[in-house]
């Protein structure tokens, strides 16, 4: 597939005073310059952040009247029911703070929502939960602030709300005690960008805070929350920063038992990072309520016996093993669909429906879509009576808005500018079909139709050494706003070694000038031809760390190679 390479500029004067201040690689200055980081005491708070640079949890509008009223709660023996969505934000927030609540009262109890017998967010079902069991306060996390109507029916039955979210709210706002959402447009919460988890540990950082309790109460749960920060996909800089640096930290120290189970599972023995986090544990926390109940993920985090977790760990393998099966064969079925239509040539989306796919996995398989056809994927399946579905954007598009436009089509959508849900009777989707191609055809760039490589930084071979790599991989945790950096070499040729392996990846040896590097180009055979031609290529990469029988060494990690101009 074609990309289009964007290399972001630096500001040359930014470059030289921070070079002049750091005195490292002239090529990291730019790299830190692009990301905010301009002088000696922004880079010593972005190569070590401190928890004592956390924003008081009190900064957040109604984080006092949360406080009270969970004390009044525990004055008043009120039972808490500490509610939360299926998927890894919201079984991590639930986990952490039905442990956290639980540790200090003991009429605490804890419920996610049935994937498929309640969807997300807060539920009719849930809420008459709560009153059959007497429950007085609910405290919901990554989810509530939208829902308006069922918060009023909580009140109705006596039945208080203090919501913990991070969407971003409609204009009209639930009737909860409190709000605790730093994207409200009164609150002056100086970061935007928690996740459902985050917002709860501020909760419990407050709650700590007022009764004068020790911070290991609350920061023993940072695993839990760096593991949301890697699932979410929120910009890991600022707070988010600190919270997923100390939060690696304790996974690869001393983590949950939950935690440590997946990972031997997994049979994780390198250190953790946030891609691990994304790749290895949050599929199979998500497994669980994609393909069953996502309890079994909350089960897992508040585990304190290592056996009883690894039991829980091993039911979530098996969940993310019928995922993976159920996915893969859905994707490679939709992809035939669209392979032998004439749609892959002529349409700007892709809207593709079979009634026995599995519901749970729409949306992995629309993103595993976008990978062959680059553009805004739309997947459907049966659900009881109606059609539900899920969708994923290219980036720069947004989503939601087009399928706003679709709305008199639909029973019912939500979600956000990249992903979202959706449901309808079976008999408009094809005039869903048209009226989505005809949304996106009127709203998409050409630009937005070919994947985008975003390059930090051109280097030169002579640069490129232990030293380098050793400061890169100070930088991390990586992710949004903090990608990994990407790197371009222009000019440089097929040492004659490069080769292609088990038939999809390329072994690369390339040369430029006296240097001669190694790496490896996964999924990139289709590329080989260009080396053959024993032209020079211009290359982007990140760079990796090569172990061979106790040497170490730098080897490039291939994102795409094009002819040289010129």
């Amino acid at each position: 597939m074609q990309k289009r390479w964007n290399i972001l500029p630096y500001d040359n004067d930014k470059v030289n005073a921070l070079f002049g201040a750091l005195t490292i690689s002239k090529t990291i200055c730019k790299i830190l310059t692009q990301r905010g980081v301009s002088d000696f005491e922004k880079a010593k708070d972005y190569f070590r952040p401190k928890l004592s640079q956390l924003h008081s949890p009190w900064l957040m509008k109604d984080m006092e009247k949360a406080v009270t009223r969970i004390e009044q709660a525990f004055e008043g023996n009120e039972k808490i029911l500490v509610y939360g969505d299926y998927d890894v934000d919201g079984t991590t927030s639930v986990a952490s703070m039905y442990q956290f609540l639980k540790s200090l009262y003991p009429n605490v109890d804890y419920y996610i929502p049935h994937r498929y017998k309640e969807g997300y967010g807060v539920s009719k079902k849930g809420i008459d939960f709560a009153k059959e069991n007497n429950f007085t306060l609910i405290v919901s996390l990554d989810c509530g602030v939208k829902s308006v109507d069922l918060i009023g029916y909580a009140k109705e039955l006596a039945i208080d709300f203090i919501v913990c979210d991070h969407h971003l709210p409609d204009e009209k706002l639930p009737p909860a005690v409190a709000i605790l959402n730093a994207k409200q447009k009164d609150c002056n919460y100086p970061f935007k960008e928690l996740c459902g988890c985050g917002v709860g540990f501020k909760l419990m950082q407050a709650i700590a805070d007022k009764r004068k309790l020790p911070s290991e109460t609350y920061l023993k749960y940072l695993d839990l929350v760096a593991t949301a920060i890697a699932a979410d996909i929120v910009p890991i800089n600022d707070e988010n920063r600190i919270l997923a640096y100390y939060g690696l930290e304790r996974v690869n120290e001393n983590p949950c038992v939950g935690i440590k189970a997946l990972m031997q599972l997994a049979a994780v023995k390198d250190t953790m990072t946030i891609s691990n986090l994304v790749f290895v544990i949050a599929p199979r926390i998500n497994a669980a309520g994609r393909m069953d109940d996502a309890k079994k993920a909350v089960q897992l985090f508040i585990a304190q016996d290592f056996d009883e977790a690894m039991d829980v760990a091993k039911l979530l393998h098996i969940d993310n093993t019928d995922r993976r099966e159920v996915d893969s064969s859905i994707t490679a079925e939709a992809l035939s669909i669209i392979e032998n239509s004439n749609e892959a040539i002529t349409k700007k989306s892709t809207v593709v429906y079979r009634e026995h796919w599995h519901k749970g996995v729409v949306g992995i398989v629309a993103s595993r879509l976008i990978e062959s056809y680059y553009r805004p994927t739309i997947v459907l399946a049966k659900s009881g009576d109606c059609i539900a579905g899920s969708g994923r954007s290219v980036p720069g598009f947004n989503l939601h808005e087009a399928i706003y436009t679709c709305r008199e089509h639909l029973l019912g959508f939500g979600g956000h500018f990249a992903a979202a849900g959706l449901t309808m009777l079976e008999e408009k989707i094809d005039d869903f079909k048209v009226a989505f191609e005809e949304a996106v055809a009127s709203q998409i760039t050409p630009e937005q139709l070919i994947p985008e490589v975003v390059i930090d930084a051109e280097i030169s071979f002579t640069e490129i050494n232990l030293a380098l790599y050793n400061i890169l991989t100070q930088m991390e945790p990586f992710g949004p706003e903090n990608m990994r950096p990407t790197f371009i070499t222009r000019k440089v040729y097929n040492s004659g070694f490069s080769k292609i392996v088990k038939e999809q990846h390329i072994k690369f040896s390339l040369q430029q000038g006296s240097v001669t590097l190694n790496g490896i180009g996964f999924g990139m055979a289709d590329k080989f031809p260009l080396l053959q031609m024993n032209r020079q290529v211009d290359v982007v990469y990140t760079l990796d760390l090569n172990e061979w029988n106790g040497t170490k060494s730098v080897q490039l990690k291939m994102v795409d190679v094009k002819l040289s101009e010129g």
